[in-house]
């Protein structure tokens, strides 16, 4: 199958699993609707669909809701970093789901600099943002290395790291770091200078930080598809025994995505703990991690696509919210979604015989191509 029925597979394939989970989604709704008759469901059910389908968008009057769209182009920060460092690891074939853990440490780290450490003007956010990403790159050195040398499945290591983490972080907040002066547990507040500036002053927090990731979007296509490091990772992911036998160091190529997934996530936790607070409160993980895996299969593993399912997922999230306040559905529904989402991807068997078709097309195309070129010699001879 040739590159463009190949994209083109891929993308109704995605289209397709979206449209069952919102169906899915409908149906839910239909049977959850507090009401005596079937016409006053469906009511209530495209009341629903429409708050989480256009009103991020719409106003009821039709008009664009300026603070709606960049409520959603502020969610898409964190999910940008974290679909990213999955898509790395994951092109990789390395199922490693430390984004979650990375991210809040990434901003953990990122918001102790932004405390303690006095760096004048505009450098301090950067030094924070740099050394909480470098904090995330280290900790993925554990998972990685225990893969390449000892056989350890990164995906079991890397789930449990994350709660190491995350009960590390409430331990150390709780007993050393939390200001006592608040009514809840959170760190003392950033220094003044540490604040990663709006974007609009809206009160939606869009920074700057959404450029940036935006930037490291292109960086990290470029990387992926224009050096030799990206190739090598992506020939490990499609076959890691001829890439081994081809001569390249498959190990050290193991440990690098990895860590470069490390860093792009603790990037994305500073980035969105410096755009977004003033102090550090997470005691949980955020979540962040897991709807960048969702983010990465919607992507199909490739960077450049990353913002388009970013903007899906923060579009939807948002949806479910205004759902949840105005209609009675459950925000949670959100996660339903991006289960059959996830589902259908993940089923390999999912619009195989439309994959079958298309591949049976393609070689007909190549076999008559490659006739009518002999065809063309011969009347030439």
């Amino acid at each position: 199958m040739n590159k463009k029925r190949s994209m083109m597979f891929s993308l109704v394939r995605g289209l397709m699993a979206i449209l069952i989970a919102l169906g899915v989604a409908a149906l839910l709704i239909f049977i959850s609707a507090e009401a005596t008759n079937i016409g006053d469901r469906f009511v209530q059910t495209f009341g629903a669909l429409r708050q989480l389908l256009i009103s991020p968008i719409l106003r009821n009057n039709g008009s664009v809701n300026v603070k709606n769209v960049t409520d959603v182009l502020a969610a898409m920060i964190p999910i940008l970093f974290t679909g990213l460092a999955t898509c790395v690891m994951f092109s990789a074939n390395q199922f490693n789901m430390g984004a979650e853990g990375g991210i809040m440490l990434g901003a953990f780290v990122t918001a102790l600099v932004a405390i303690y450490v006095p760096i004048p003007g505009g450098l301090l956010p950067i030094v924070a943002i740099l050394i909480g990403a470098a904090a995330v790159g280290v900790m993925m050195l554990i998972p990685s290395i225990l893969k390449v040398k000892m056989g350890v499945s990164e995906m079991v290591c890397s789930l449990m790291m994350n709660y190491v983490v995350m009960y590390f972080i409430k331990y150390t907040l709780n007993t050393q770091l939390a200001d006592k002066s608040r009514g809840q547990i959170m760190t003392f507040p950033f220094q003044e200078n540490a604040a990663i500036p709006q974007l609009i002053d809206n009160g939606s927090k869009l920074s700057w930080g959404f450029v940036v990731g935006i930037v490291f979007v292109i960086l990290t296509a470029l990387f992926m598809y224009r050096t030799r490091w990206g190739y090598a990772i992506r020939m490990i992911g499609i076959n890691q025994d001829f890439a081994k036998y081809s001569g390249m160091k498959v190990g050290g190529i193991i440990i690098l995505a990895q860590v470069l997934g490390g860093v792009l996530a603790g990037m994305g936790g500073g980035i969105e703990m410096l755009g977004r607070y003033s102090t550090y409160a997470w005691s949980s993980l955020p979540g962040y991690g897991w709807t960048g895996i969702t983010v990465a299969i919607l992507a199909g593993n490739n960077p450049a696509f990353v913002p388009l399912a970013a903007f899906f997922m923060a579009y939807l999230n948002k949806g479910c919210n205004l759902m949840s306040t105005y209609s009675g559905v459950p925000a949670q529904l959100i996660d339903i979604i991006q289960a059959v989402i996830f589902l259908f991807f993940a089923a390999e068997q999912f619009l195989s015989g439309y994959r079958q078709k298309l591949v049976v097309k393609s070689a007909q195309e190549e076999l008559q191509r490659q006739a009518e070129q002999a065809a063309a010699e011969g009347s030439v001879k």
